[in-house]
Order: C-alpha cells, then sequence, then structure tokens
C-alpha cells in the first residue's frame, strides 16, 4: 500500500529539502568558514588592513585610519553577494581577491599590495564578519 501525502506536507518538505540544500552551499568556495573564526583571527584580520593601509582607499569600521573614499565603504562587507560587482562573495574568492585582484577582475582599480595567502585568510575572516 502507498502512502499518499497531502500536498501541504508535500509543500512542507520540498521546502525544508530547499533550506538545507543552500545551507550546504557557500558563495566562492569551500573555503574555511569564517563565520566561527576566533577572536584572535579577526583581530589579527583588522590589524592588518591597517599595517597593509587599506583604510588609503576605504573606510572599514574600527580600522584604525581607514577613512578612504576612492574605493567603496567595507561596512556590512560580510552581507554583500559580490566582490567589486563581479565575482561571488565568500572565503576562497575574498583571499583570491586580496592577494591578487587583477587575477579575477582584469583591470580593477584595486592594486596588488603584496599581501600573502595567510594575511589574506585573516583579513578575509575580519571583513566577512562585518554585518
Amino acid at each position: 500500500m502507498v502512502a499518499v501525502l497531502p500536498h501541504r506536507a508535500v509543500c512542507l518538505f520540498a521546502l525544508l529539502a530547499a533550506a538545507l540544500l543552500s545551507a550546504a552551499c557557500t558563495p566562492g568556495g569551500s573555503g574555511p568558514p569564517f563565520d566561527h573564526a576566533s577572536s584572535a583571527q579577526l583581530e589579527r584580520g583588522r590589524q592588518l588592513l591597517a599595517q597593509y593601509q587599506c583604510g588609503s582607499c576605504h573606510a572599514i569600521p574600527e580600522v584604525q585610519a581607514a577613512r578612504g573614499r576612492m574605493g567603496p565603504t567595507l561596512a556590512a562587507f560580510g552581507r554583500r553577494s559580490y566582490i567589486a560587482g563581479h565575482v561571488p562573495n565568500g572565503p576562497d574568492h575574498l583571499v583570491r581577491w586580496i592577494v591578487a585582484p587583477a587575477a579575477l577582475v582584469p583591470g580593477t582599480l584595486m592594486p596588488a599590495m603584496g599581501v600573502s595567502p595567510d594575511d589574506a585568510r585573516d583579513m578575509a575572516a575580519y571583513l566577512l564578519s562585518l554585518e
């Protein structure tokens, strides 16, 4: 005997399945989940953003002297869907963007600042924590 589910139950099941599948997908690849970054990593990322003088072009919350206006503000960066309007925002893509922006968006005005991948991971963790 085959059980027939009411239409409402089928719709609810489909919505639940879609929600679970979309929660498993992270934009930008399968990099480290920065939503669980340690406070030490976030602090290091904040300090590195100051050290690399990212605030010369960008306004960045809680980063010393980061009041630049040439580039976009990085406030609420963690809620953005795209990096530079072209690249899906997520840990892997953001690290790659910080290290070599022109490799992802040829002709971008964002310069390569000589950031190592390790430093970029911490910087990305801080930026993605900004909501």
